[in-house]
């Protein structure tokens, strides 16, 4: 078996802030007078879930604390052989709770840069929105979105059973403007979620979509059209998407010729990792290298990455899978 952490890797589902290493969180938090608690990390259900995050959000508040956080993802996607990301970031709903609607993304994209240039990592910001929120916010991140060359794509997050219809528009107006669009479907939710995503949500991935298999006739669809599913197994089980990782559908997914790629979603909030991620998978299915770096593979071609980029990870995956000498 080769070595996991040399895996040329592109992560392409990953919340900034749940990848905030804990250390940090209470350094942050007592600097702006937020209380961490020692417990802080575990949680048993959705709402204590969303609990964890309000909690994070509430010790970030200065453009440092922003800066901070995106350096050390990029110091710490590095350590796990990560080459490219495409990170997600609510930044409109940190600017509208700070009074300040640029500026927690505009911190975000100067540790970003100066993350890279440090750790030999390529990244990009995906801006999503909550479901749960106003169609107004939704369009002012539409804004942000448009203002950055780095960020590639914009979507909807939370919980599923919020409908999205009412945000159709702000995601036409997205793909108008040359953005991409990426939605969570089919994780709390069924096949509808996921036919309104491919539908009229303009969505050029499934968030998740492990829900599909309830569907032949979808997966048939989803297939043919080549959309990308970004399955994060530990978070699955985590939220109770999933009884275990044992039981997860992955190798459903994968034996129903779909394109899947493996991503951790919230990895501060479950104690995992990318390279965990992948020997969980080796582990529970026994795939052997070989379709591990079918995986990793998968992940490039469904990034937003440049052609060189994705030409360069590949070639890159080939070299780690190749026999020795």
């Amino acid at each position: 078996m080769r070595d996991l952490l040399s895996l040329p890797k592109a992560h392409l589902h990953v919340h900034l802030e749940s990848t905030v290493r804990w250390a940090t969180l209470r350094e942050i938090g007592a600097a702006n007078g937020v209380e961490v608690p020692a417990g802080a990390g575990t949680f048993g259900d959705f709402a204590s879930f969303f609990a964890q995050n309000d909690l994070v959000r509430a010790c970030l508040r200065r453009p440092a604390d922003f800066r901070r956080i995106a350096y050390e993802f990029c110091a710490d996607e590095s350590a796990q052989g990560v080459r490219y990301a495409e990170v997600s970031f609510t930044a409109a709903g940190h600017g509208e709770r700070l009074g300040d609607l640029a500026m927690p993304l505009q911190a975000v994209l100067e540790g970003l840069e100066a993350g890279q240039d440090a750790f030999g990592i390529e990244c990009r910001l995906i801006l999503d929105h909550s479901r749960r929120r106003s169609v107004e916010r939704a369009w002012r991140t539409l804004d942000l979105a448009r203002r950055h060359d780095r960020v590639v794509a914009v979507g909807l997050a939370g919980d599923e059973a919020h409908p999205a219809d009412p945000f159709t528009e702000v995601f036409v107006a997205a793909r108008d403007a040359g953005l991409h669009v990426v939605h969570h479907a089919g994780e709390g939710e069924g096949p509808a979620s996921i036919r309104q995503a491919i539908g009229p949500g303009r969505t050029e991935r499934l968030g998740h979509g492990i829900r599909i298999l309830d569907d032949p006739g979808l997966v048939e669809e989803v297939r043919e059209r080549g959309i990308p599913l970004e399955v994060c197994p530990s978070s699955n089980v985590a939220l109770g998407f999933a009884a275990s990782f044992d039981a997860h559908p992955l190798p459903r997914l994968r034996d129903a010729g779909l394109l899947v790629t493996l991503n951790t979603d919230i990895p501060a909030l479950i104690n995992t990792s990318l390279t965990t991620e992948y020997a969980n998978v080796r582990d529970a299915f026994g795939y052997d290298d070989r379709i591990l770096a079918e995986l990793a593979g998968n992940t490039v071609t469904a990034s937003f990455a440049p052609p060189e980029t994705k030409a360069r990870l590949h070639q890159a995956i080939a070299a780690w899978l190749a026999p020795a000498g």
